[in-house]
């Protein structure tokens, strides 16, 4: 029996990188597990995995930056499987070109506040009531929200993650309810890797390397979805209200 079996795990942006391989990670030890994302290809090609390999899995098409989607996601979740164990907020977005605080757009930064920020603040609020002591929540920041290095939207939505990670862990404490956050610094995902290299903010990019060693090695998304099951299982009950910054010391 795997570490999770008969447990139910809900991991949104669940179709690519992080996602897909927490997705993968928590399937193989035992969970019965439930992707969300806005695209539904994506979703069906790691479920097909997942399922390949002997995983329970399933998919559910939904925007988390729209609090029905959010709601749905939970009613799908006890439909199926009866309850909630555990919650992964992976999904969000980058915004382009590393824009510093004194060129942000506000059509694109009302949008990454939407998905990253509130999204994940909706599927908290959605999913919360229906669980028990010795759930757990996990939540996806960035290196981006401890030291400040990325664009201004990104930067401002990972820094309200770690915020609000404390204040749910701060809430729930008295009922065995724990929350932390996995803060990976550079990673190779489908996300990051599609940043073109002819938008990015070249003062940004010079004062982030304050902060960065690139003699180092990134992480890849099996690596940060090893710390997201570990802060989701019983081997972490103690831990709440922490925030783990994961990537092999390149911001030290």
């Amino acid at each position: 029996m795997g570490k999770f079996t008969d447990k139910t795990v809900i991991i949104t942006g669940g179709n690519s990188g992080v996602g897909a391989a927490t997705a993968m990670a928590f399937a193989k030890d035992g969970a019965n597990v439930i992707i969300s994302a806005r695209r539904q290809a994506a979703l069906d090609d790691v479920a097909a995995k997942i399922t390949e390999a002997g995983g329970s899995v399933v998919t559910v098409s939904a925007d988390i930056s729209k609090d029905e989607d959010c709601k749905h996601l939970a009613e799908v979740a006890l439909e199926k499987f009866g309850r909630i164990d555990v919650l992964v907020n992976n999904a969000g977005v980058l915004d382009t070109g590393l824009a510093p605080v004194d060129k942000f757009d506000d059509v694109e930064t009302a949008k990454v506040i939407a998905i990253n920020q509130v999204g994940t603040m909706q599927c908290i609020r959605a999913i919360l009531p229906h669980l028990q002591a010795g759930a757990a929540i996990v939540n996806v920041a960035s290196v981006a929200g401890v030291n400040g290095g990325g664009g201004a939207a990104y930067v401002s939505t990972k820094s309200a993650i770690i915020g609000i990670t404390k204040h749910t862990a701060l809430l729930c404490a008295d009922k065995y309810i724990r929350c932390n956050a996995v803060c990976p610094g550079t990673i190779v995902t489908p996300m990051t890797m599609n940043m073109k290299p002819e938008q990015l903010d070249m003062r940004m990019m010079g004062a982030m390397s304050k902060h960065a060693d690139l003699k180092i090695k990134p992480c890849m998304a099996e690596d940060v979805a090893n710390v997201i099951e570990f802060l989701a299982s019983d081997e972490a009950k103690a831990l709440t209200g922490q925030i783990l910054v994961s990537d092999f010391g390149a911001s030290l």
